[in-house]
């Protein structure tokens, strides 16, 4: 259940450096210790998100479902017209939260920056100042990057952790040939991938009998349906397992030469629990790594 925070601070302005936005930032955090028992600030990373204006809705809703469960920093950089004055719009917003049976509550920092004219060409020189020393910092990139073009390469530079959906992606598995290429360079997590899970432990319940497996057909994403198929192909090193796919919002299901699987147990988790769970991943995962170069034609 997502919690609504027991008080909010806030603070707003047009056309501000960063540096104003750090004080604010100190001013809200001190203002809301005042008079009272201390509010905690226990932020554990520093969450950054790149969020193109189309992205804007679903990326606050991710959010408002993350808050209480990884106290952090917040940084949500939001491009807006190229063309555009050349200026920075800030919000600052500090989210306090109850613990209970306790008169303390903890806090979490939410910055929202828009970007406009120039400003969205070197963003990395405005997140590095705001991003909590000594954390991990995570990057959340709505859409399909520009891979190989700026912003992109100079933002992986100065983050930890790139956290992308390849649902979002238009041309699979292609792009996938493309994000194999920065896994060397930072690591990643997929939330198409995460989808996957309660499948792929299903069909890991089907051996031996999976291992010859000839051909598959995915009810689901796209992304899903190469991800699933990559990851079958690398586990069982066979690289010449078919793969049909009917499109669908969700997984609905899969065939395994001909049978349907057994539907796996539970429900599918809500888009806030997702990236949740990939901000406590840390290191690389090779066993996803492989999955995607396993989707490639």
């Amino acid at each position: 259940m997502t919690l609504a925070p027991a008080h909010v601070d806030r603070w707003s302005g047009e056309d501000v450096s960063v540096a104003r936005v750090e004080a604010e930032l100190g001013e809200l955090r001190a203002a809301t210790g005042r008079g009272g028992a201390p509010d905690l600030r226990t932020s554990v990373l520093s969450h950054a998100a790149w969020v193109p204006p189309h992205w804007a809705e679903q990326a606050e809703a991710a959010l408002a479902g993350l808050e209480e469960r990884h106290p952090s920093r917040t940084i949500l950089l939001f491009p807006q017209d190229p063309d555009g004055r050349h200026a920075i719009d800030a919000e600052v917003s500090l989210h306090c939260f109850p613990i209970p049976d306790q008169e303390n509550r903890v806090c979490s920092e939410v910055v929202s920056l828009r970007l406009h004219g120039r400003k969205a060409e070197a963003p990395a020189s405005i997140l590095a100042p705001l991003l909590i020393p000594d954390l991990p910092a995570f990057l959340r990139w709505r859409g399909e990057p520009p891979w190989g073009e700026e912003p992109f390469p100079q933002l992986l530079g100065v983050v930890d952790r790139l956290i992308v959906d390849s649902t979002e992606w238009p041309a699979l598995p292609d792009s996938y040939a493309r994000f194999a290429e920065v896994f060397d360079d930072v690591a990643v997590s997929d939330i198409a991938w995460a989808r996957t899970s309660r499948w792929r432990r299903q069909l890991s319940s089907l051996w031996p009998g999976i291992a010859e497996v000839r051909h598959v057909h995915v009810r689901a994403t796209p992304a899903q349906a190469h991800l699933v198929a990559g990851w079958l192909r690398s586990r069982l090193e066979r690289p010449e397992i078919e793969l049909s796919i009917t499109p669908a919002d969700r997984f609905e299901g899969i065939d395994v030469d001909g049978e349907p699987a057994p539907f796996p147990p539970g429900d599918p988790p809500a888009p806030s629990d997702l990236l949740s769970d990939e901000l406590d991943q840390f290191g690389r995962d090779p066993i996803y790594e492989a999955a995607v170069r396993g989707s490639l034609p």
